[in-house]
């Protein structure tokens, strides 16, 4: 499936303008402040229904308008799609596929999948566990939609018992009455680890050479830290175990929340003792595995969107990632200059400036 155009209206710089890109690599290149991470997020956005900047749906609408508008046209096997969200302040998002309304986009079938690196995006792997875990359950998600819901099952069976706890610390409840949310937690938990367990597996020695081509001094080593239980008879075991100090927290102390995704480099965990270079290679590594072993098992590569990824990179590292990003797939990235996203080996690259011109018109690739 490939993005073919997309339209903007009102969507952070972007007042109104229309892109065609090409169905390979197609590289935005413009000064900064150009508006070109404003155009990824844009595509992001026309994919998912959300931003992949900020959680308030609001700062994506220029600034005096009411209202911000992205459609995307998608070729896919039987033809030409239509993706529209649109996003007024106060109002619920109007999302819409071929014209009918949809709850979410990313519960169609015809919208892309997407991968996106933005160097805001390095707090994956220096910031809190909880931003690692969520991003494990997303490519949870993408390998297999099936288990998409473990994430959202097992929260509401915590918020669940961690209600209850907090009533038996009150004395308004029984802690007789915790066994069957012990046992609905328990069972939701272990389908979850498995689902985390295999998603990791899965991307972990692509990650390690991805990382060494891309000149990551040292082996890249993702792991999924859990817990020593691994089982539904094991997790109960634990959460009887930690009964009593549950109760007197009013929360639930061990499980799937509180496990850890480990990004390190020979043995030492990056967040700590990483530059912001090495960090930058290994989430770059991390999104491009991830971006495979997607490809792989759902037989359709998702659109990788690339923000400012050349800047660190030596010419030959450049020439390593557009050979990899260009294997197969959609790709849009950016740059302040064409030859910093050099055509290597017969590599067909579709070049759109971007600059004070763009916007308010219609850019056209050849």
């Amino acid at each position: 499936m490939v993005v073919r155009r997309i339209a903007l209206k009102n969507f952070r710089s972007w007042q109104r303008s229309n892109f065609e890109l090409g169905s390979g690599l197609t590289v935005l290149a413009g000064p900064n402040g150009a508006g070109k991470t404003n155009l990824l997020e844009a595509i992001y956005f026309g994919c998912t229904g959300r931003s992949c900047r900020t959680s308030t749906d609001r700062q994506v609408v220029r600034n005096g308008a009411e209202a911000a508008h992205v459609e995307l046209v998608v070729e896919a096997a039987d033809g030409e799609h239509r993706l529209s969200v649109g996003l007024q302040p106060g109002s619920a998002k109007l999302s819409q596929v071929d014209g009918a309304a949809v709850e979410t986009l990313t519960a169609s079938d015809l919208r892309p999948l997407v991968t996106v690196f933005l160097p805001d995006r390095l707090s994956l792997v220096s910031g809190a566990p909880a931003g690692r875990r969520a991003h494990i359950d997303q490519l949870v998600a993408a390998l297999r939609p099936t288990r998409a819901p473990l994430r959202s099952e097992y929260s509401r069976a915590l918020i669940q018992r961690n209600a209850l706890l907090s009533n038996i610390r009150r004395g308004t409840s029984s802690s007789a009455s915790l066994d069957a949310w012990d046992n609905e937690l328990a069972t939701i938990a272990e389908q979850l680890t498995e689902a985390r367990d295999d998603a990791v597996a899965a991307v972990q020695t692509v990650a390690a050479d991805v990382a060494e081509e891309l000149g990551l001094l040292g082996a890249l080593d993702i792991s999924y830290r859990h817990s020593k239980a691994a089982n539904r008879d094991q997790y109960i075991a634990e959460l009887q175990e930690k009964r009593t100090a549950d109760i007197e927290r009013g929360f639930t102390i061990a499980g799937p929340h509180r496990d850890e995704l480990r990004i390190k480099r020979d043995g030492r965990e990056l967040k700590i003792a990483g530059s912001q270079g090495e960090k930058r290679i290994a989430l770059l590594s991390l999104l491009l595995a991830e971006r495979q072993v997607i490809g792989s098992a759902r037989g359709s590569t998702p659109l990788l969107l690339l923000d400012d990824v050349m800047s660190e990179l030596d010419a030959e590292r450049r020439a390593l990632l557009v050979r990899r990003i260009s294997e197969s797939g959609q790709c849009v990235v950016t740059a302040t200059e064409f030859e910093h996203v050099p055509a290597t080996d017969g590599t067909s690259v579709v070049r759109i400036p971007i600059g004070p011109e763009s916007n308010s018109q219609r850019l056209k690739i050849a």
